[in-house]
This record gives structure tokens, sequence and C-alpha cells, in this order.
């Protein structure tokens, strides 16, 4: 998992920061938008602080981007992807971990997460306003609230997200979660 650590990191934090420049905004407008701290938002820019899944819910919510875009941002335009080749990144705060499947231009995205026993990870409204959404569990069970609505979720189920609504995916289980999220950009439902 050597490919979780820093050079990731960086990446990400220079994301974020085009993304900040492109739209001509200062780390207040930024924080303002996206509900996270002008502190945080300095770190992780410089890559000294790996955002939390949480953090980068607020900001692809503020930039209205998908999280897979700003982990993934320039896959080196490779239509093969070898194993775990692709970007893997790890949340710091719950051993959450992400690989990225399909690569930046691919019309839709798809990320493989490793959902660690008895983690918890929401994600904003907002998230979720600007496409369409497809949760797949591979293998394990995966508590999925959607807004009011909770989907109990084992291998082999799916579930399409419905009108954007707060959502926390959450594994109660004593075992890993492993589900595939598949997003087609484009309006939700």
């Amino acid at each position: 998992m050597s490919n979780i650590v820093d050079p990731l990191v960086e990446r990400i934090g220079a994301r974020i920061r085009v993304e900040r420049d492109r739209r001509r905004w200062t780390l207040a407008e930024l924080a303002q938008e996206s509900g996270v701290s002008r502190a945080m938002i300095n770190r992780i820019e410089r890559g000294e602080s790996n955002p939390t899944a949480v953090v980068l819910g607020k900001l692809s919510a503020a930039f209205q981007l998908s999280v897979a875009t700003l982990l993934d941002p320039d896959a080196g335009g490779d239509r093969v992807r070898r194993g775990d080749a692709g970007p893997q990144w790890l949340d710091p705060d719950t051993g959450y971990t992400r690989r990225q499947i399909s690569g930046p231009g691919f019309p839709a995205e798809m990320a493989e997460i490793r959902l660690p026993a008895g983690a918890e990870v929401p994600y904003p409204a907002a998230a979720f306003a600007f496409h369409r959404q497809l949760i797949w569990v591979i293998e394990g069970h995966l508590t999925f609230r959607e807004g009011e609505s909770v989907h109990e979720l084992d291998a082999g189920d799916t579930v399409e997200l419905g009108p954007p609504a707060p959502c926390v995916f959450i594994n109660s289980t004593d075992h890993a979660c492993r589900y595939a999220v598949v997003l087609v950009r484009g309006d939700a439902p």
C-alpha cells in the first residue's frame, strides 16, 4: 500500500488548489462554500494533510465535482489499469480505502471501496447533486443511509441513489465490506 501515502496526498492538494484558482475563490470563500476550515484547506493544498472522506465529500460538493475527480485528476491516459496500480486513497480517520477503477476520461466513474469493520463514512447531500450513482456490494454487508431511508445490502445487492440527500455508508459487522460505486455525471434523479 505504499502508493497510498505522500504523492497522492500532494496531487489531491494540487487539484484542490487548481479548482479553487479556476473559480477565483479565496481560501475563505472555499471554506464558506464547503464548511471546511481555511486552515484545513491550506494544509491540504500544501500536501501537509491527507483529507478525510468527510472533508473530500464537502470539497467535492463545493466544487460540484466527484470525489473521484479530486482523487484521480490525471491518470496519465492509460486505458489499462493493472490490479492495484490504480490510485488508492486511505481515509486517515476510518481506514476506508478507495481505488479508482476508471480513468478520468471515461464517461462513467467507477471506484472500489473497502470499508473496515465498524467504520462509518458520511457525505453531504450536495455531494450527490450533480450526478447519478449506483452502489454495488461485492462482499460483506453494507448499511446505507440515504436521507431517512435505510438500505441493508449484502453481496450482489445494488441500490441506485434517489434525489440528493445526506448519505452514510456504515459497516456495522466484524468483517470488511467491499463495494463498487458507479457514477454518471448529469442531473441527479
